[in-house]
Parts: C-alpha cells; sequence; structure tokens
C-alpha cells in the first residue's frame, strides 16, 4: 500500500468510525468491555459484510488451472 492509499484509507476509516459512533447508543458503552462489545457489532453488523463482498466478488473471478507436474 503506498503512503497516498494509506493516508485515504486512514481518512475513510475515519469518516467510518464517527457514522457509526453518531448511530450508537451511548449508554451501552459505560466501561472497556461494553465499549469493545458494541465496536464488534458494529463492525460485523456494518462493515464486516462489506468487505466480504467485495473479496468474494474478487474470487469469483475465473481462475485458470494449472495442470498438476
Amino acid at each position: 500500500m503506498t503512503p497516498e492509499e494509506r493516508q485515504e484509507l486512514d481518512q475513510h476509516v475515519q469518516v467510518i468510525a464517527k457514522i457509526l459512533y453518531a448511530n450508537t447508543d451511548k449508554h451501552r458503552m459505560t466501561n472497556l468491555g461494553d465499549i469493545e462489545k458494541v465496536v464488534r457489532e458494529q463492525l460485523q453488523e456494518h462493515v464486516s459484510p462489506q468487505i466480504g463482498s467485495f473479496l468474494s466478488a474478487a474470487l469469483q473471478k475465473p481462475v485458470k488451472d494449472i495442470p498438476a507436474p
């Protein structure tokens, strides 16, 4: 990853974090364990499926068979 790509990724992650935080029940985040649980739930519900869709689409491209020696 180039430094420019890393910077762009970091900017997008910050935007995602702000959106998720704005849409989180703050009363559920009373200690470090609860915060970790809420963050994990948010990532699994909103972020991971999108990444999974992207990765599975990339894997669906035809793969050329390589004959065994």
